[in-house]
């Protein structure tokens, strides 16, 4: 099985455009026969949320996660057209999964708790792909779900874009926070106080400097729905 992650880029979402995506056109693609679908959209529940980086004009509006036995069949196109019908510019990539903290079970359809920070990542030019994935996987994976509430947490290493003009991606990471995160830096970062809260937010810099996360990222603060998972659970 192969996982596609369709990403929509569109200048006005406001949550009446979340709510079609997540419910008349999921079940479109429900209807697809699709083995997994999962979809992202950044609705006024965390909309304002404090950690959110843009470089992409027009924004990142939505994140779909579609599971197939064939990344290049009619399937994901017919999937891919509907998307595109409903954003400004889509791209779409091919991905391996790891799932270092696996998130807790919601019921099909229903909002995943919390807020759902989905970052775009982007390797420097100058490190290499294999050093670029130990830093990341290796190195600023404990870093990552030491310093942070995160209670669910998923990489994605992009393989190969499969539309035009689809920006540049290595990696698009997926991370469950408290919904208090949303507002309060104390809560994204799991501190008891300011000195926990600086020592933490240290140690995380440090980390996502050395595999060049520290700048050209999008960080997207999305509601998550998981619409029908490819695993039977």
């Amino acid at each position: 099985m192969e996982k596609v992650i369709a990403v929509l880029r569109r200048a006005e979402a406001d949550d009446e455009w979340c709510a079609r995506l997540r419910g008349p056109v999921a079940d479109q693609l429900a209807e697809l026969g699709l083995p997994g679908i999962t979809v992202n959209v950044r609705d006024s529940a965390v909309r304002e949320s404090l950690i959110t980086l843009t470089t992409l004009d027009p924004p990142v509006a939505a994140v779909v996660n579609l599971w197939t036995q064939q990344c290049y069949g009619q399937q994901v196109a017919d999937a891919l057209r509907l998307l595109a019908g409903e954003c400004e510019q889509l791209a779409a990539y091919l991905v391996t999964e790891s799932v270092p903290l696996p998130g807790p079970k919601f019921e099909p359809g229903l909002r995943t708790t919390g807020l759902a920070n989905i970052a775009l990542l982007r390797r420097p030019a100058g490190v290499d792909q294999a050093t670029w994935l130990n830093r990341w996987q290796l190195d600023h994976t404990p870093v990552a779900i030491e310093t942070q509430s995160t209670f669910g947490y998923t990489q994605n290493w992009v393989v190969r874009a499969l539309t035009p003009d689809a920006p540049g991606i290595d990696a698009i990471v997926e991370e469950l926070f408290p919904a208090e995160a949303v507002t309060d830096l104390k809560a994204f970062f799991g501190a008891a106080d300011d000195a926990d809260l600086q020592q933490r937010v240290g140690r995380m810099v440090a980390s996502t400097s050395a595999f060049g996360a520290n700048e050209n990222i999008d960080t997207v603060p999305t509601s998550r729905y998981v619409i029908k998972t490819p695993f039977g659970d």
